[in-house]
């Protein structure tokens, strides 16, 4: 009867961790949306190591909120504003889409993480004209 149990979550354990690998594969490749200034850069061109990012980034930009709000600082690597710079593509006609749109950059991770993103309630979702 144990060794039963035992198989049993075995093989539940092992099925577990191929969905997981298909998960993680399913988002590997989501990292940068055609057409923004991150397609064309190598994977050490962000400001922190991919995975860093896909782990952290949430913390670095609560981290950058708090030194803009509390002490005026706006010169780190994290700004938001950056992020969108970067990571925002252009349509056919060459405007810029905002990065929440339908499968943008940062709606992509968010949808298939089931996270809301409310930065762009306040900030600007395509990158700054020059």
């Amino acid at each position: 009867m144990h060794r039963l149990i035992d198989l049993k979550r075995v093989a539940v354990m092992m099925v577990a961790s191929v969905l997981l690998s298909f998960a993680t594969a399913a988002i590997s490749d989501s990292t940068v949306v055609e057409g923004s200034k991150a397609a064309g850069m190598d994977k050490g061109g962000c400001v922190a190591p991919q995975m860093d990012m896909r782990r952290n980034h949430m913390e670095y930009l609560k981290h950058q909120r708090d030194e803009v709000v509390h002490k005026g600082d706006r010169s780190s690597k994290f700004a938001l504003a950056e992020c969108v710079n970067c990571h925002a593509s252009k349509d056919k006609k060459g405007h810029p889409v905002p990065v929440n749109a339908k499968d943008q950059f940062c709606d992509s991770c968010h949808d298939y993480a089931a996270v809301n993103i409310t930065c762009f309630q306040c900030h600007r979702k395509v990158p700054e004209e020059k």
